[in-house]
């Protein structure tokens, strides 16, 4: 998710804006966040020293601080380059300090998180669940990975492993003992009899097993009294087998059941009151919280409130015991008085991970987003106004909602759709996404990566499918078709020789046409599906991540790949890079989307934001300003087509919009050329140059930039770019070199940002071949 590129014409852009009132100018010419807001919240913590500074780490948006208690939330992911934050963890003497275990490694921030580094070296795995930081020794902290235990004296600079003694290398908890730092607890859940909860006395330089009574190795959280660090509590299991909460009265040395009140429940996390060590809490997946107030022998809900009942992390003010913070797979809640009422805290907290984008024309637009919220946890939110407000629409999807892969709209009926769920195939809505019931028939042990419905006749539809085994081997894919609006489907596949199939397109005027975008290129049917035919010249082996069809002129395609965007003006026949701007090389191009009333302007969304052209591809320039900082993934892209200067931008964060003014400044400049119709350089030996001069006039009102290129056979030697303000004029000079002798024409190619031109260049690569007169312009 990753990229840091602006031009100097879209910088000159956001200068011009702020010279304009903020009020009128929201969401003109820049991105605005619309939500939803939420989010898989991992982990949480309070600033020890200031009660009013919460951090979340989500799964997939980073971090998150509250300065408020929170109320509102804002990122802080500058220098954070992994999103997946399963770890939080503040020195007590420094609370400016801030560690976050990712799926990257461990990052630092000395600076209540504005700012983070990775400190890495040493650790052999980067997967890190869990940080501890000794309380006596700031300097001193421990991580879980993968790979067993970590040990840092340094502030994380440097990593030692500290395993001697664990049989299960994956932890995912570590607990310091307050008073005795050099006890520490951690859990390995995965390892059957070598797995639990292992002691250690000597700050990690050995350990042992410390399960006797446990009924399960399987632990999921251990919390230590602090008043009396010898007394312990571990949940384990996950509901299946009963007992769920056990206590030790000894540092582990045994367990006893502390759970009356929690039978069959999956507790995932326990905190303990600082100041009360009798009251305890647990975090339950799909049963909300539960309280203790007699050390663990007795739980009930504390529930109330809480829209989301599968909830992973907790956090208790220090100073106010009273104050606490549930994380969930929706949010963030926020409780008072001590558990028994809770209020959602999302404002702020945009951490859905916007898969797909779907807008229904209407007054106002109606849009659809398919959420990445989390491991196990996603689905569909809808606003009615234009993304002024949004509610889950799920109702069918699963429980919880599977991931969402893909969303088609009926352009006939706005209020049927078809989703793709992520391992269960495609559901229907004919409501608006109120209720959802599987449309299947036919798809039996495929898995659907992408759809397309028929523009002329909306009860046909294309499935593509796709899967893979180990080592990125497809083992098997292709595509479906359903003629009966999605109630039954039948395999389609001649040609397409198992391809997996992450993108279709169908030709608006001529529906019979289609396109497959595959692991190895494009693949094109021209009677409905029932053939293909592969149409990669200039496209061979690349993955084809999106697809995009000019509605007006169909026979010319882009496609989206890891190296940038191919362009194709015949039918997908053949293909050329259409990159000029875009961040290169490897700039992954997930999404492209073309404005239907003028095709010649697209988008594409990508891992260094949204970039635009205003010429067929030829040429792009980033639109970034608003859209929040790096990375910019952007994974979905989707234009109101009743006002297609509106643009809608689905990102690891939230739903972004931007309105482009009329006219975007972006299409301001014009490029005129002032040149005879044939440039003609004379006779030359092969192997100097002569220099050619021409006029370039911008006549529209922004500053146009540009460059000029040729064709072989000859090279350009130098040749000046141009910079023009509104109005003005000047004269450009290149200097060609025939590479061969004999009388030759190419093209010369000027390339801007206000259009492109090509003019005729004819030139003699020998002294003894002078013709009587030049050659006429080729046809």
């Amino acid at each position: 998710m990753k990229r840091y590129l602006f031009s100097a014409i879209f910088l000159g852009l956001f200068v011009l804006l702020q010279s304009f009132p903020p009020a009128a100018w929201a969401g003109i010419n820049q991105w605005t966040g619309i939500g939803p807001e939420g989010g898989q919240i991992t982990s949480l913590t309070v600033d020890p020293s200031d009660p009013d500074t919460v951090y979340a780490g989500t799964y997939g948006g980073g971090v998150f601080k509250s300065s408020d208690r929170g109320t509102r939330w804002q990122t802080v992911n500058v220098g954070l380059t992994r999103f997946l934050v399963s770890a939080l963890a503040i020195p007590s003497s420094t609370p400016s300090m801030l560690y976050a275990g990712t799926d990257g490694g461990v990052f630092k921030s000395t600076d209540g998180g504005a700012n983070w580094q990775a400190v890495n070296t040493g650790l052999t795995s980067l997967r890190v669940s869990s940080l501890a930081i000794d309380p006596s020794t700031p300097a001193t902290l421990y991580a879980g990975t993968d790979d067993g235990v970590f040990k840092s004296t340094d502030g994380g600079a440097k990593w030692q492993a500290a395993n001697v003694g664990l049989t299960s290398l994956l932890v995912i908890s570590l607990t310091i003992d307050p008073s005795n730092p050099t006890t520490l607890y951690t859990i390995a859940p995965y390892g059957g009899i070598w797995g639990g909860v292992y002691k250690s006395t000597d700050g990690g330089g050995s350990w042992s097993p410390a399960n006797t009574g446990l009924i399960d190795t399987f632990v999921n959280s251990l919390v230590i009294d602090p008043s009396n660090p010898t007394t312990l509590y571990a949940a384990i299991g996950g509901g299946l087998i009963g007992r769920e909460v056990y206590k030790s009265t000894d540092g582990g040395g045994s367990w006893s059941p502390a759970d009356t009140g929690l039978t069959n429940l999956h507790v995932r996390t326990l905190v303990i009151d600082p100041t009360n060590p009798a009251t305890l809490y647990a975090a339950t997946n799909g049963s909300g919280v539960y309280k203790s107030t007699d050390g663990g022998m007795n739980w009930s809900p504390a529930n109330t409130g809480l829209a989301d009942t599968s909830i992973s992390a907790l956090a208790i003010a220090p100073a106010n015991p009273a104050i606490l913070y549930a994380g969930g797979n929706s949010g963030a809640y926020k409780s008072t008085d001590g558990g028994m009422n809770w209020n959602t805290a999302n404002t702020g907290l945009t951490a859905m991970g916007i898969a797909v984008l779907a807008v229904a024309s209407s007054n106002p637009p109606t849009l659809y987003v398919a959420t990445n919220a989390g491991i196990i946890w996603s689905g569909v939110y809808k606003s009615a106004n234009g993304g002024g407000s949004w509610s889950p629409v799920n109702t069918g999807l699963g429980t919880p909602p599977s991931n969402v892969d893909a969303l088609t709209i009926d352009p006939k009926t706005p209020t049927t759709l078809y989703a793709v769920v992520s391992g269960g195939g495609v559901y229907k809505s004919i409501n608006g996404g109120r209720s959802w019931r599987s449309a299947n028939t036919g798809l039996t042990n495929v898995t659907v990566r992408s759809l397309a419905i028929d523009p002329k006749n909306h009860a046909t539809l294309y499935a593509g499918t796709g899967y893979e085994g180990h080592g990125s081997i497809i083992l098997w894919g292709g595509v479906y078709k359903s003629t009966n609006s999605g109630r039954s489907w039948h395999q389609t596949n001649a040609g397409l020789s198992n391809q997996y199939v992450s993108t279709l397109v169908i030709d608006p005027k001529t529906p019979a046409t289609l396109y497959a975008g595959t692991g190895n290129g494009v693949y094109k049917s021209t009677n409905g599906g029932r053939s293909w035919s592969p149409v990669n010249m200039g496209l061979t082996n690349h993955i084809v991540l999106t697809l995009a069809i000019d509605p007006k002129t169909p026979a010319t395609l882009y496609a989206g790949t890891g190296d940038g965007v191919y362009k194709s003006i015949d039918g997908g026949m053949s293909w050329s890079l259409a990159n000029t701007g875009l961040r290169t090389p490897h700039l992954c191009i997930d999404a492209l989307a073309i404005d239907p009333k003028t095709p010649a302007t697209l988008y594409a969304g990508t891992c260094d934001g949204v970039y635009k052209s205003i010429d067929g591809g030829e040429s792009w320039n980033p639109v970034n300003t608003g859209l929040g900082a790096p990375p910019l993934n952007v994974f979905t892209l989707a234009i109101d087509h009743s006002n297609p200067a509106t643009v809608y931008a689905g990102t690891l964060d939230s739903v972004f919009k931007i309105t482009f003014s009329a006219p975007s400044p972006l299409q301001n400049p014009v490029l005129s050329v002032t040149s005879p119709l044939i440039l003609y350089f004379g006779p030359i030996t092969a192997g100097s140059y002569k220099k050619l001069a021409f006029t370039v006039t911008n006549t529209g009102a922004g500053i146009l930039k540009g460059s000029i290129s040729t064709s072989t056979p000859f090279s350009i030697i130098s040749g000046d770019s141009f910079s023009l303000a509104a109005g003005a004029s000047q004269i450009v000079v290149a200097r060609f070199n025939p590479i061969a002798t004999g009388i030759f024409w190419g093209n010369l190619r000027l390339s801007s940002n206000g259009g492109n031109a090509s003019l005729v260049v004819i030139g003699i690569g020998n002294k003894s071949a002078i013709p009587s007169a030049v050659p006429a312009r080729p046809r």
